[in-house]
Formats: C-alpha cells, sequence, structure tokens
C-alpha cells in the first residue's frame, strides 16, 4: 500500500525534527563547552553554599576596586579573602 504524498512529507518532517533535536557533543560542539561551564558553576555554587558561602554585590569606586585588586594579589585568599578580612576588622572594630 502506497502511503500519500501527505504523509511522506510528515514523516520527512518529523525525521528532521527529531534529528534536529539530538544532543551530544559531536552536534555543532553542542555541549562540549557550554555544558561544562554550566557544571562547573553549579558545582561550585554548592561547595560555596556547603561553606556557608553567599553572593553579595554591591557598588564601589572605581579607585577603591583598584586598591582592592591590588592588595588581594599577594593575599592567600584573594579578593574574596581579603575583603572578608577586612570587613571582619572594619566591624570588630566599629562594636567595640
Amino acid at each position: 500500500m502506497a502511503m500519500k504524498k501527505f504523509d511522506l512529507e510528515k514523516n520527512k518532517a518529523l525525521k528532521l525534527m527529531q534529528s534536529t533535536n539530538q544532543t551530544g557533543p559531536d552536534r555543532y560542539g553542542k555541549g562540549s563547552a557550554a555544558t561544562t561551564t554550566t557544571l562547573d558553576r553549579r558545582e561550585r555554587r554548592k561547595l560555596d553554599q556547603a561553606q556557608g558561602l553567599v553572593p553579595f554585590a554591591c557598588k564601589l569606586n572605581a579607585d577603591l576596586v583598584a586598591q582592592l585588586k591590588s592588595r588581594a594579589e599577594n593575599h592567600p585568599g584573594g579578593l574574596n579573602g581579603l575583603v572578608t578580612e577586612l570587613l571582619e576588622a572594619g566591624l570588630a572594630r566599629d562594636v567595640s
């Protein structure tokens, strides 16, 4: 029994849609860079949460940020460690 032209075209369209929806690292590079970056961010976020760290954004003067970055180069904890240390020291001094 022969298929109607409409059914043939419909099947072609379904095959095309299935082939374009395939996921995998070989399909035009999808999944190779983007997926690993996303997983790294997720893993980092989970590790930060386990340590009790919370993202905190604020706006600072550009000169102050430059000073922080230059000091953070030599700090063992990096920028996060330096800012934490400075905030703790400032808050402890302010309370006394």
